[in-house]
């Protein structure tokens, strides 16, 4: 989906696991639970 540049990221306990601000893009299908459910 098209967006206009807003700022999405995902921290599990304080720790941040996704940035699209970051990575200058959008999530995967399944990309942000497999970051959650690997091992840190």
């Amino acid at each position: 989906m098209p967006s206009s540049g807003g700022v999405f990221e995902v921290t599990v306990d304080g720790n941040l696991v996704f940035s699209k601000k970051a990575l200058r893009r959008q999530a995967q299908p399944g990309e942000i639970i497999a970051l959650i459910k690997s091992p840190r």
